[in-house]
């Protein structure tokens, strides 16, 4: 058994967890090991996830986990174990849901009380040293859990069982399969438009999340059902949060969240995921609209990912921390004396004619860079005067202490960070950003293991066994290159993956695939990955993957499996209160799924023409002029697919519309909703 008195962080893949290493706490990490070590000693385990991005993580950290006096009655008591939530989506998803049915609020730090066979009986989130903010202190809650422990032993490891088989129920539930249904998403993306703030975009209230899962549910009625509002709504939420305090005017990217209700003040971490889906998003959005703020913000979001999240291998980092110098947004706020220093007292002036800056109450750091009361783009925008003023403001914001860097390549977070980029490259004509996307897929794919992908990496250490997500993600973006490309490679490539995906975490009847591996040996159960989050759910990237890879392709039996998935995850989540916007709108894809095959020559018109209209529901497949395609191509409800001279065929659900040969009959065609 190993030694009880032993921080045992020091040599863990994870810098979350590596920031503990110092800690007097004996941290453990999560494993089979950890588990048993606290079957052995009897004693239950206080586990606590966060990841290196996360404020309040920091903040409990150096209150409670720095702290000599609360260490010593952490050591005594309990087995601690540490968790990175990146590094273990299923660990967390797990836990969190056990916090909320215990009828608490979910968030992180997660402090969460476990039997030492692993299940939960009581948890919150952060709780300080003292006792304030309405909570008692951390000591005093370590001490009330052991002696309830102690004396009410076999009630707690009962109730434990019960809320453990709640737990099961809730995330590998067993239930019939339920048809997809043409109502499903009408219905979702009315309740979802309902709560929509019409006029400062995202939902109404505070926090303001991105919450890009019903961005998506929204845009996807938009394409298959042709309702204006829901697509206004999107572009309306994207603009305001672009010109809010969430957005890095002057370098960039997105934060998680704002804490207040209008996007001004954010919290200050920014994530690869939240980026990703936001190139995506404005993609679409610039294709439906032409608008130049779509395009400037993902040029200036994929210039942040190239400059400040690129790894020396070639894929992405996972986040950037909220904090820098001990205090939140310090590397991005600024000063009007900072200002006039910079620019000149007249410069400034002038630059916050569109930009402003404002502290509101009670907010205590210095004020936030905005432009909510201008966030679309005008001439000024064009103003050399105003590229070159933030050119030099970042200049001078490379001289402070930057935040903290996650430095580990997340495989699911890249796959769909590569997928947007390649997505963008097609559209905007940027071989540099294609560039980019393929050296970020190469890094990910040579890092397999007898062809298995791992979930994290850095430097030279893998994560193994890796979650669906990554094989999920990955196919994706293999899809999204063989789209951009033409090269077959990618294509191949997403079907070796799927065989992975297929192997290692299929469930027992067919019917789909479980977030963890089966052979993980150190989870308390496997659960499917059912729920969104801050994206889709790994089961509706999952379908999205089968069903895109499938239309790719052309393989029926692939088809076949996809509408049986996404049906058993339709019955699944039938009375699911929250997070399954990602399962509806793939089924819906699945239902009614959009292949658009060209045929082209030399010129590219025709390909050129489909790449201005970017639809994330769509499969593309381009072919040359006079190639022998008939046999690695076919067209549903019996089509023929002529190769002899330049078409476009798009096929919505098992037909296809007639083909069209000019670039404006093709773009007609691709500028029209399916409704």
């Amino acid at each position: 058994m190993t030694n009880l008195s032993q921080n045992l962080l020091a040599h863990e893949s994870s810098p979350y967890l590596r920031q503990h290493k110092d800690n007097p706490v004996h941290w453990r990490p999560w494993s089979r090991a950890a588990l048993d070590e606290a079957a052995s000693a009897g004693k239950p385990i206080l586990l606590s996830v966060g990841y290196a991005a996360c404020h309040w993580c920091h903040v409990m950290a150096h209150e409670s986990f720095e702290d000599n006096e609360v260490a010593a009655v952490m050591n005594r008591l309990f087995v601690n174990i540490k968790v990175d939530r990146e590094e273990r989506p299923d660990i967390d998803q797990i836990y969190m849901a056990a916090l909320t049915a215990m009828g608490e609020q979910g968030g992180w730090p997660l402090t969460i009380f476990l039997t030492p066979d692993g299940q939960p009986f009581w948890g919150g989130t952060y709780f300080p040293k003292e006792p304030r903010y309405g909570r008692p202190g951390f000591i005093q809650v370590l001490e009330a859990v052991a002696r309830t422990w102690d004396d009410k032993r076999d009630e707690l490891a009962r109730s434990a069982g019960a809320l453990a088989d709640h737990v099961r129920s809730r995330l590998a539930p067993n239930t019939d399969i339920v048809a997809m249904d043409a109502g499903l998403l009408p219905a979702l993306a009315e309740s979802i438009q309902s709560s929509i703030d019409q006029v400062k975009g995202g939902l109404r209230g505070a926090p303001k999340f991105p919450n890009a899962p019903f961005m998506y549910t929204l845009w996807t009625s938009w394409l298959q059902h042709g309702v204006p509002a829901h697509r206004d709504s999107v572009l309306s939420s994207l603009q305001m949060m672009l010109g809010g305090g969430i957005y890095d005017h002057i370098g960039g990217g997105l934060c998680r969240y704002a804490v207040d209700d209008r996007w001004l003040v954010p919290h200050f971490e920014k994530m690869l995921y939240d980026n990703a889906q936001l190139i995506e998003l404005a993609t679409a959005a610039y294709g439906a609209t032409g608008a130049d703020l779509f395009r400037l913000r993902i040029e200036e979001t994929i210039g942040w990912l190239q400059r400040e999240m690129m790894l020396p291998e070639g894929g992405f980092a996972s986040s950037l921390d909220a904090d820098s110098e001990g205090k939140e947004g310090k590397f991005y706020l600024w000063t009007r004396e900072e200002l006039n220093a910079v620019l000149g007292e007249a410069d400034a002036a002038r630059f916050l004619s569109i930009y402003e800056l404002t502290a509101p109450e009670g907010w205590e750091g210095d004020p936030i860079l905005h432009r909510l009361s201008s966030p679309e783009l005008g001439e000024a925008d064009a103003d050399p005067f105003f590229i070159e003023a933030k050119q030099r403001l970042m200049a001078e914001r490379g001289h402070r202490v930057r935040p903290g860097r996650d430095e580990k390549l997340l495989v699911d977070w890249n796959g769909q960070a590569i997928a947007a980029i390649a997505n963008a490259a097609r559209v905007f004509r940027r071989g540099d950003w294609l560039e980019l996307a393929q050296g970020a897929f190469h890094c990910v794919a040579e890092s397999t293991v007898d062809g298995r992908l791992p979930h994290s990496i850095l430097g030279e250490d893998r994560l193994f066994p890796c979650m669906s997500t990554d094989y999920a993600a990955m196919i994706n973006a293999a899809i999204s290159l063989s789209e951009a490309t033409g090269s077959r490679e990618y294509a191949a490539k997403g079907r070796d993956w799927l065989e992975m995906l297929d192997r290692w975490h299929a469930d027992e009847d067919g019917k789909g695939h479980y977030l963890t591996a089966s052979d993980a040996v150190d989870v308390p159960m496997r659960i499917r990955g059912d729920v969104d989050e801050a994206g889709p759910s790994a089961t509706a990237q999952t379908i999205r993957a089968m069903l895109r890879l499938s239309m790719l392709t052309g393989d029926d039996l692939l088809y076949g499996r996809t509408v049986t998935a996404a049906e058993a995850a339709l019955g699944r989540i039938a009375q699911q209160r929250y997070g399954q916007a990602g399962i509806i709108c793939s089924a819906e894809q699945a239902r009614q799924p959009r292949k658009l095959v060209i045929v082209d020559d030399d010129k590219k018109k025709l390909v050129t023409e489909a790449n201005r209209f970017p639809d994330f529901l769509r499969t593309d497949t381009f072919l040359d002029v006079g190639e022998g395609a008939i046999d690695r191509v076919e067209l549903p409800g019996g089509a023929v697919l002529d190769t002899t001279r330049p078409g476009a065929w798009l096929c919505i659900g098992q037909s296809c519309l007639p083909p069209v040969h000019s670039g404006a009959e093709l773009a007609d065609l691709l500028r029209r909703p399916a409704g």
